[in-house]
């Protein structure tokens, strides 16, 4: 094999991201020549309209996969948060790199953190789990949708159009972002849920070849892909759409997982929570088996009425 493509969409930090995996693919085989496809994605076309009203993440990685099976692309390299819990058939998420920080941060001109924030300050999101948990503790805040690439949503803070936005530490700080906001406050884990696959980037390639499937297994870390597995595992079996607000968190430490779990509704009520620690060894389906147990007290019941609700009244504001 002398050359791979890559899938990539053209977003700053898809590019980043595409390039590091490039570069480390260049680095162990120096033989293999690595270029970039770059894609738009329908996600980065439609701006206007919050994800789920547009079909959710699956359409930032759609095209991707649609490049792959057309043999235009060998790999695609997606934010796995973003990577839907069915792959299309002809393609395997083979590998998750090394997940880094997975804390979403606070970010604005005017105010220190979220607790300094006055009553009735307007925040910018487009996360539904997010909105939930920022109005589970702050129910006076006005939440209003936000879109956009990175540079967009930070222009939109700078000009005032927010007095604080929540965005994902990780991607600002690769892009070396954050120095340019006056006040910014990373939010823990245990008070800003993430979702699935946050920080980790997913490996997808098309099957049947063997060598794309080595090289592809180089770049994989096996505790970030048994954390996001647990994570993909519960999203799957609770069957949780983008309509609904879901936070989804595993982490290992010394062999130990601790797995955190919420949904709710996107104002901030009817919030389910769980939190299970538990021996890495014993943690194939726990998964499968938290969303079982959430299932059973009743959470399908509240994603639905969730659903029903989070396009209406409890919908963010559109600027």
């Amino acid at each position: 094999m002398k050359k791979i493509t890559i899938a990539t969409r053209v977003s700053d930090l898809a590019l980043w991201q595409a390039y590091h995996i490039k570069e480390r693919i260049e680095t162990s085989y120096p033989e293999i020549e690595v270029v970039l496809n770059k894609i738009v994605s329908n996600g980065d076309k439609i701006l206007d309209k919050p994800l789920a009203l547009i079909g959710g993440k699956g359409h930032f990685t759609k095209e991707l996969e649609d490049a792959m099976l057309a043999g235009e692309a060998d790999i695609a390299v997606h934010s796995l948060k973003d990577v839907p819990t069915y792959i299309p058939e002809g393609l395997e998420l083979v590998a998750v790199t090394q997940r880094q920080d997975q804390s979403d941060v606070f970010l604005s001109h005017n105010y220190k953190s979220l607790e300094d924030l006055p009553q009735g300050a307007v925040v910018g999101t487009t996360s539904l789990r997010r909105r939930m948990q920022l109005l589970q503790q702050r129910p006076d805040l006005k939440v209003k949708d936000l879109r956009g690439n990175v540079n967009t949503r930070l222009r939109k803070l700078e000009e005032g159009q927010y007095d604080a936005i929540i965005l994902a530490w990780i991607g600002l700080n690769r892009l070396d972002l954050l120095k340019d906001i006056p006040f910014t406050q990373k939010l823990s884990l245990d008070m800003m849920i993430p979702p699935m696959g946050q920080a980790a980037l997913g490996i997808e390639i098309v099957q049947g070849n063997d060598k794309i499937r080595e090289i592809a297994q180089t770049l994989k870390d096996e505790n970030t892909y048994a954390c996001t597995q647990i994570e993909r595992q519960f999203i799957s079996k609770i069957g949780a759409g983008c309509s609904a607000p879901v936070a989804c968190n595993a982490v290992v430490n010394a062999g130990i997982i601790t797995f955190r779990v919420m949904l709710g509704f996107p104002d901030g009520t009817n919030i389910r929570k769980e939190k299970v620690v538990k021996p890495l060894s014993e943690c194939d389906k726990l998964g499968e088996e938290l969303a079982k147990k959430m299932i059973d007290a009743g959470a399908l019941q509240l994603l639905e009425n969730a659903q029903k609700i989070a396009f209406k009244d409890e919908m963010p504001q559109r600027l």
